[in-house]
C-alpha cells in the first residue's frame, strides 16, 4: 500500500449503494492479474452519502483485454477508446489508465486527440477535479488519493488539478463542468480555479456545436437547473452559448421566464418525472423570437408569416453554436407558434386547441409567461377552467366568447388570495411553490410545469400522451363524428401523430 492508499472506515461508505455489477467487473479484472478501481463522480458520491447514477471503471488493462474477459462489451469512442460492459440496462464504463505525454493539441491549447495510455499516477494527474481524482477499490475498502481530494471534498471545495488556465484551454468544457459540480453539489470553487473562467469564457465558442448539447442538458436536466442557471450568467458563459438571448436575458420578466421553466424542470426530475429540454430552450430563445416577429410585422410582414420567420433566425442562430435535434427544434416551434393561438379560442376553435399535440406544452409555457409578470388578461385562468370544465361546460364557455364575450381571458379572472400562490386551482399546488396547481386531470399527470411526457430522448413516458384529445376534463379533444353508412367522411386535417417514441 502506496502513501497514497488509505483504509476507509467502513461507516465512510455504504457498501449498499455500490454496483453489483460493478464489482463484477473489478473483481474479474483483478483475478486475470490487472489494477482496477471505482472512480470519478461515484466515488465522489459514495463518500457524500448520494447515490451515484452510474459507475466507471479504471484498469491498467488495454481497451482490447478487456474485450478479451467480458463478452458483453464493446469499445466506443476515437479520441479515447473506452469498454462498455452492459449488464441489461446498466453499463459500466471501463477505461484505461491515461498518460501524461503531451497530446495533439490546438494553437488555443484544445486536446484534439487523446489515446496515449499510461500508469495509475499518471491518470490521477489527467482527472479534472480533485474531488473526481479519488480511485477506491471496494474489494479492498482502500481509497487512492495522491491529490488531496479527500480534504477537498471534506472542505465542500471544487478545485481543479493543475494550472487551471492551461487545463481550462485543453477542454473549455471543463468551466461547464465546474459550474455544474459547483451547483448540484454545493461547493464552494478554489479561488485559483474561479479565477479564469470569465476571461476564458469565449473559449466555449471552439467546443463542436452537437457536443455542446450535451453538455447543456447535463446542466439544465439535472435537477438543479436554477442554481446552474444562476452561475452560469454570473460567470458570463450564457452569453457565449446563447447569443441570440444575450440582451434580453437582461430584462427581468424575460430572466423570470427562463428561470420558471427551470424550475418546473427541477421540480418534474427530482419528483422522478419525465422532462423534455425543448421546453427549457423555448423558454431561452423565446425572449428573441418575440423581438425578431415584432421587428419583422412592424416592416410589413404579417403575423404568421412573420412567425415562421423569425422562429427560422432565432433557430439557425442558436444551431450554430448548440445543435439542438430536430425533434427538439420542431416542439419549440410549436409551443412558440400556439402562443399566439391560445388567445383565438371562441367557438370550435377551443377543441381543436386543446386536441393538439402541444397543446399542454402550450398551456404550461402560457403559465409561466402570467408568472413571470406578463398581462395576458386571465388567458391562463380561462384554460385553467376549461380544462376542469365538463364537455357541455367548456362548449358553453367557448360559445359565450362569440355571443359577446371577452376575446381575452373570457371574464374568468385569477383566484385566490395573495398573487399566484393563491392557486389556479388545479389541483395540490403548482410546484410546490404554492401557483396554479400541478393536480391530476384527464391522463392522470397534468404535472407542473413542461408536462410534454417525454424522457430527455425524446421517448414517450409518465402517463402524459401528447397525441390527440389530450386536454383535461371530458378530453377537450375533438369528437370524431361517426361515417354515416352511405356517406364519405369529409376530409380533416390532423393534428399530429401521438408521440410514442423518438420525434
Amino acid at each position: 500500500m502506496s502513501d497514497a492508499d488509505m483504509t476507509i472506515d467502513p461507516s465512510d461508505i455504504d457498501d449498499s449503494l455500490i454496483s453489483l455489477n460493478a464489482r463484477k467487473v473489478i473483481r474479474r479484472l483483478n483475478e486475470a492479474g490487472y489494477q482496477a478501481y471505482l472512480v470519478g463522480g461515484g466515488v465522489r458520491d459514495l463518500l457524500l452519502g448520494l447515490t451515484p447514477k452510474d459507475f466507471d471503471v479504471a484498469t491498467d488493462a488495454l481497451p482490447d483485454e478487456v474485450l478479451e474477459l467480458f463478452r458483453n462489451s464493446r469499445a466506443i469512442g476515437k479520441r479515447f477508446k473506452i469498454v462498455h460492459v452492459r449488464f441489461g440496462r446498466e453499463i459500466i464504463e471501463v477505461a484505461t489508465f491515461r498518460a501524461a505525454a503531451e497530446p495533439e493539441q490546438a494553437d488555443s491549447g484544445l486536446i484534439l486527440s487523446d489515446n496515449e495510455y499510461g500508469t495509475l499516477k499518471e491518470d490521477v494527474e489527467r482527472r479534472d477535479f480533485t474531488v473526481n481524482a479519488l480511485y477506491y477499490d471496494p474489494e479492498a475498502n482502500v481509497l487512492h488519493d495522491e491529490v488531496g481530494g479527500l480534504a477537498d471534498l471534506e472542505a465542500r471545495r471544487l478545485r481543479l488539478l493543475g494550472d487551471p488556465e492551461a487545463r481550462y484551454r485543453e477542454d473549455p468544457v471543463r468551466m461547464l463542468r465546474a459550474i455544474r459540480f459547483a451547483a448540484k453539489l454545493d461547493f464552494d470553487f478554489d479561488p485559483e480555479t474561479e479565477q479564469p473562467i470569465r476571461r476564458l469564457a469565449h473559449l466555449i465558442q471552439e467546443i463542436p456545436p452537437a457536443r455542446l448539447f450535451e453538455e447543456t442538458l447535463k446542466l439544465f436536466m439535472n435537477g438543479s437547473g436554477v442554481e446552474c442557471f444562476e452561475r452560469f450568467r454570473d460567470y458570463e458563459l450564457f452569453d457565449w452559448m446563447f447569443p441570440a438571448a444575450r440582451q434580453c436575458a437582461e430584462d427581468p420578466e424575460s430572466l423570470r421566464i427562463m428561470e420558471l421553466a427551470l424550475a418546473s424542470t427541477d421540480r418534474r426530475i427530482n419528483a422522478e418525472k419525465s422532462v423534455t429540454p425543448a421546453f427549457v430552450f423555448a423558454a431561452f430563445l423565446w425572449p428573441p423570437f418575440v423581438v425578431e416577429k415584432a421587428t419583422l410585422v412592424a416592416n410589413g410582414m404579417p403575423s404568421s408569416d412573420a412567425s415562421h420567420e423569425a422562429a427560422n433566425s432565432v433557430v439557425a442562430e442558436q444551431q450554430s453554436v448548440i445543435s439542438i435535434p430536430k425533434r427538439f427544434t420542431g416542439m419549440m416551434r410549436d409551443i412558440w407558434q400556439l402562443q399566439f393561438r391560445l388567445p383565438n379560442r371562441a367557438g370550435k376553435r377551443a377543441a381543436a386547441l386543446a386536441a393538439h399535440r402541444r397543446f399542454r406544452a402550450a398551456y404550461d409555457f402560457l403559465i409561466i409567461r402570467e408568472d413571470a409578470g406578463e398581462d395576458l388578461d386571465g388567458l391562463g385562468q380561462w384554460w385553467t377552467d376549461y380544462q376542469d370544465a365538463s364537455g357541455e361546460k367548456q362548449k358553453d364557455m367557448a360559445n359565450s366568447l362569440q355571443i359577446g364575450g371577452r376575446g381575452r381571458g373570457g371574464g374568468a379572472g385569477r383566484r385566490g388570495g395573495g398573487g399566484r400562490g393563491g392557486g389556479r386551482g388545479r389541483g395540490g399546488g403548482r410546484g410546490g411553490g404554492g401557483g396554479r396547481g400541478g393536480g391530476n386531470k384527464a391522463d392522470g399527470n397534468r404535472a407542473d410545469g413542461n408536462s410534454l411526457g417525454l424522457n430527455i430522448d425524446g421517448n414517450s413516458a409518465d402517463g402524459n400522451t401528447l397525441g390527440g384529445n389530450s386536454a383535461g376534463g371530458n378530453g377537450g379533444g375533438q369528437n370524431r363524428r361517426r361515417r354515416k353508412r352511405g356517406k364519405r367522411k369529409p376530409k380533416e386535417k390532423p393534428a399530429g401523430p401521438p408521440i410514442s417514441g423518438n420525434v
